[in-house]
């Protein structure tokens, strides 16, 4: 560990180690050796990327993408994607997946028994604006049972999965919701060493984005280096 602590990442107390033992599946998925560096070259850099054309009035409204409006309490999640210095990534491609509200996720390896939203498939995608911007409308997902250990439970959580200049510069990311007490048992968000960091990871209530009866506003801003940086899967 001491030899990959040395190698990892600058500022590598924000950031989650890659073998965390009571987040089980690192153990066996965490590198022995560290990892040898690849440099981008020019096939990384100029391949293919994403499609600039999103339609935010679609594909970034998770709620209207069946034949009926999806079950839940409706949320509207924006933020900024930023760099170290605080300069906003302009046309950045972000995704988002996330379990219904009873907490279960769309796809076929999901067994548990709580009910599927025959108008919610979970998935998102946003485009961000001149100043960095970006916003979802979703619905508050619901905590779901998971095999790490006994009586384990996911705190609820959106992924965010961001996109550079190519499909090769990804960064994954998780955002939970303030107080839920389920993050104070949670592995996976407990893996990161800092607390400040740990901290970036959970959304800020926001009353400026609340819409009158009818969905609460949620802030989560994303950096992508540096000493604030978000921490990433």
């Amino acid at each position: 560990m001491s030899e990959l602590a040395q190698y990892y990442r600058p500022f590598g107390q924000t950031q989650p180690p890659y073998r965390f033992d009571s987040y089980a599946s690192t153990v066996l998925r965490s590198p022995l050796q560290a990892p040898i560096p690849l440099p981008q070259g020019l096939s990384e850099i100029s391949g293919p990327r994403p499609s600039p054309e999103v339609r935010a009035d679609v594909d970034s409204d998770l709620t209207r993408q069946g034949a009926g409006e999806a079950i839940g309490q409706r949320i509207i999640v924006s933020g900024r994607v930023l760099d170290e210095n605080a300069r906003p990534v302009r046309r950045a491609l972000i995704e988002i997946w996330q379990a219904n509200a009873a907490g279960r996720y769309r796809h076929p390896r999901d067994l548990w028994d709580a009910p599927l939203d025959p108008n919610f498939n979970g998935a998102g995608r946003a485009l961000t604006d001149d100043e960095g911007r970006y916003q979802f409308t979703t619905v508050r997902p619901g905590a779901y049972p998971w095999r790490n250990h006994h009586n384990a439970w996911r705190p609820a959580h959106i992924h965010f999965s961001l996109f550079g200049n190519a499909f090769a510069q990804r960064l994954v990311t998780q955002m939970y919701f303030p107080g839920d007490e389920l993050l104070a048992f949670d592995p996976i968000y407990n893996a990161v060493p800092d607390g400040n960091a740990r901290a970036r990871l959970v959304a800020s209530f926001d009353w400026a984005s609340t819409r009158p009866g009818w969905a609460h506003g949620f802030v989560f801003d994303i950096v992508l280096r540096g000493r604030d940086s978000t921490p990433f899967d």
